[in-house]
């Protein structure tokens, strides 16, 4: 790639936060070089030690955007000075500390992990990049962006065959409608204390507790929130029999994909 500009960063690494699970818009181009869109806009991103070399953007756009997405903004030495407080949670961060919790659309966040259901991250990408480009608007450069809920409530089962989504399809048309007619709604979901913005998204057809708290970390930045698969279950009995540490509570959600990395690195099946 061709940077544009260089933005300097600390306690991040490019690598883990974008193959950790939680976004499937990026693909990786080659070593610490990845490709994707984001906020509607393409991008690309090359990571050189603590150097971030972005192309794609303006700098301006960036900083103005892109720094909160990437969560570049928050202060992850705090973060993991209270979670470290725990020696096992210290143990677990040391050995990938740079992942960061993204800031991605709600609504993009919600289908995506509604998409996720049952899936594998290859996989789960896959079937998301065919959504975007059968029903996205096509961005400068050929990539596409995430649909509206206007065109995705507007689809049947039948529309979504060719993005192999399979009984998923019927759940984010589901969550498409329901979004239109603000029975999710998004500042609720953000604002509202934890409980009632989950009991709100489980009304949505085929989203569970899982995908539920997904949608509230991933999309609606609630750090406290804490999705359990199989791979965070797993963990929880091996390494947190008793449950988190209290002090723990307010980052539940941050603690989580440093669990969920550190499990899928170091536990077999």
């Amino acid at each position: 790639m061709t940077p544009v500009f260089s933005v300097s960063t600390n306690l991040f690494s490019l690598a883990d936060t974008l193959e950790c699970g939680q976004c499937f818009r990026f693909r990786k181009i080659s070593e610490n070089v990845y490709s994707g869109v984001a906020l509607g806009r393409s991008i690309e991103l090359c990571q050189r030690g603590e150097e971030l070399l972005v192309g794609g953007i303006s700098e301006q756009v960036f900083r103005a955007k892109y720094l909160s997405y990437f969560a570049l903004d928050v202060d992850y030495a705090k973060i993991h000075a209270e979670l470290g407080k725990d020696a096992t949670l210290r143990a677990i961060i040391d050995f990938a500390p740079g992942i960061r919790v993204l800031r991605q659309p709600l609504f993009e966040s919600l289908i995506s992990f509604i998409l996720s259901q049952n899936n594998n991250i290859k996989r789960i990408t896959g079937i998301v990049e065919r959504l975007c480009r059968r029903f996205g608007e096509e961005l400068p450069g050929g990539d596409y962006d995430f649909p509206t809920p206007q065109a995705i409530a507007g689809l049947s089962s039948e529309d979504l065959v060719d993005v192999r989504c399979g009984y998923r399809g019927d759940y984010i048309i589901d969550a498409a409608r329901r979004w239109l007619t603000k029975e999710i709604d998004a500042d609720s979901i953000k604002n509202a204390p934890l409980a009632e913005a989950r009991s709100q998204l489980l009304k949505i057809r085929g989203v569970g507790p899982k995908v539920a708290d997904c949608v509230l970390l991933f999309g609606a930045g609630r750090l406290d929130a804490f999705p359990e698969d199989v791979w965070i279950k797993r963990a929880m009995r091996e390494f947190f029999p008793d449950g988190l540490p209290a002090a723990a509570a307010p980052y539940a959600g941050v603690a989580q994909q440093y669990i969920f990395h550190y499990a899928r690195a170091t536990l077999t099946r």
